[in-house]
């Protein structure tokens, strides 16, 4: 078994992780339970920046906050002095009430609202990431009214197969994102920012992907965008001083996850940026990215308590946790894999082939098909590991459960993130008619 961070197993026998011991975190903030490594955390944040550093190319590492965001993580990524893309209202909100400098805050999305333009004006975010000519033209138009210039990148799909599953496939030609370059449309919103009177075109953007475990498609990306930049040069007289090749950056979920390190990723993106734009005698670029799983992703494990189980003779043998698909959608979602153990546990033999279901009204809710595991008892504590990104950034109240708590761990200490939703959050906005209350009955 593969552990991450600050995991391992202490001589009870017991997971531990940040120094604190699973069984006692299960029983202090009962499961389902986000358990964060926060030292794993900060380890991946600086991973990103010192590799950066060394290559002396100017740079922003930008954390994906869709990947998780709260308030500490916000907090997490000021301290570690990175930037902060956020793709909704409630993501701009959250970083703003941590207190996160709005001017180091990057605003993403393909169907930005009118009032999320505001709001994100209004703060004074560092940029937006234009995506269509609707959003180009709303944009301009919005800060006009505000008397405001604002800075904008424009997200490019530069036809690059990032070799993913299809729905976490974002750079084709045939994508919902970006302007495409392959039918002029990316050239056409580049006159019309250049030209805009309340927008500053600052450069272009591409995300090829995500789960990315080899450097080629970055390569490949960085060579199109280059040649585009370019021939925006030669074409239209617009120079670009930022180069945003997005995030994508692969996890090691199971075996046979080969992701490379931080430093290869970035040495040969950089070397590309330096090798390309040299050629073509352009300066050099300020080279944005956004890691969000690999930053969060090998940091989270969800803590569960085992429930009742049912064994087909032939078949399989079921064992039910007490969450799923409503803190956990990816296997639903895209037949994602996971890695786990009994953390109460964790030294007995693997003798055992089960799989292990959620407690959703739903077949399809499976968080692991097939995995060895000591003989499992009721009450046993599962960990699954790699949970950090996707996780509770995606988690519902489907079937009415209460979505878990979030505890971030280090040096022995447990701090609660989130808190656990109680009943009344399940209600609370919940509205009767008052033609549908019940009466009450006199004598």
């Amino acid at each position: 078994m593969h552990l991450h961070g600050t995991s391992t197993i202490n001589k009870d026998g017991h997971l531990e992780i940040g120094g604190c011991d699973t069984k006692q975190l299960a029983s202090q903030f009962g499961t389902p339970l986000y358990i964060m490594d926060e030292a794993l955390i900060r380890q991946r944040c600086r991973e990103f920046v010192e590799a950066f550093r060394a290559t002396g190319m100017p740079f922003q590492v930008a954390y994906a906050s869709k990947a998780f965001c709260v308030m500490a993580m916000c907090r997490i990524v000021e301290e570690e002095g990175m930037s902060l893309d956020v793709v909704s209202d409630g993501e701009l909100y959250t970083a703003l009430q941590a207190g996160f400098p709005a001017e180091r805050i990057h605003f993403h999305g393909n169907n930005k609202t009118p009032y999320e333009i505001e709001m994100a004006i209004d703060a004074g975010i560092g940029c937006f990431v234009v995506d269509n000519f609707v959003e180009l033209h709303m944009v301009n138009a919005i800060a006009g009214e505000k008397r405001q210039r604002v800075k904008v990148l424009l997200r490019l799909t530069p036809g690059v197969d990032a070799h993913t599953h299809e729905y976490i496939s974002t750079g084709q030609t045939d994508s919902k994102f970006g302007f495409d370059m392959e039918n002029g449309s990316a050239r056409q919103a580049v006159q019309e920012a250049s030209s805009a009177p309340n927008l500053e075109l600052l450069g272009i953007h591409s995300h090829i992907g995500s789960q990315i475990f080899e450097v080629g498609g970055f390569q490949l990306a960085v060579e199109k965008m280059t040649a585009f930049t370019v021939a925006m040069r030669d074409e239209l007289g617009v120079t670009f001083s930022v180069l945003n090749l997005g995030g994508g950056f692969g996890i090691r979920y199971v075996e046979g996850d080969t992701p490379l390190a931080v430093g290869e990723y970035v040495r040969a993106i950089t070397d590309t940026v330096r090798e390309q734009f040299t050629q073509h005698a352009y300066p050099l670029p300020e080279i944005w990215i956004e890691p969000g799983r690999s930053i969060v992703g090998d940091a989270g494990t969800t803590l569960y308590t085992v429930g009742t189980y049912k064994d087909i003779p032939g078949v399989r043998k079921y064992v039910a946790v007490d969450g799923g698909m409503t803190d956990n959608p990816r296997p639903a979602l895209y037949e994602a894999k996971y890695e786990a153990l009994l953390a109460n546990r964790a030294s007995d033999q693997a003798d055992e082939l089960v799989s292990i279901a959620g407690k959703c009204c739903e077949s399809g809710d499976m968080l692991i098909w097939d995995i060895e595991l000591p003989q499992v008892q009721s009450g046993d504590l599962l960990a699954v590991f790699c949970t950090g990104a996707y996780n509770y950034a995606m988690a519902s109240n489907y079937n009415r459960l209460r979505r878990p708590a979030v505890v971030f761990v280090k040096d022995g200490h447990a701090d609660v993130v989130v808190e656990r939703e109680t009943y009344g959050h399940l209600v609370q906005n919940d509205v009767v008619p008052e033609r549908m209350k019940p009466v009450t009955k006199t004598r």
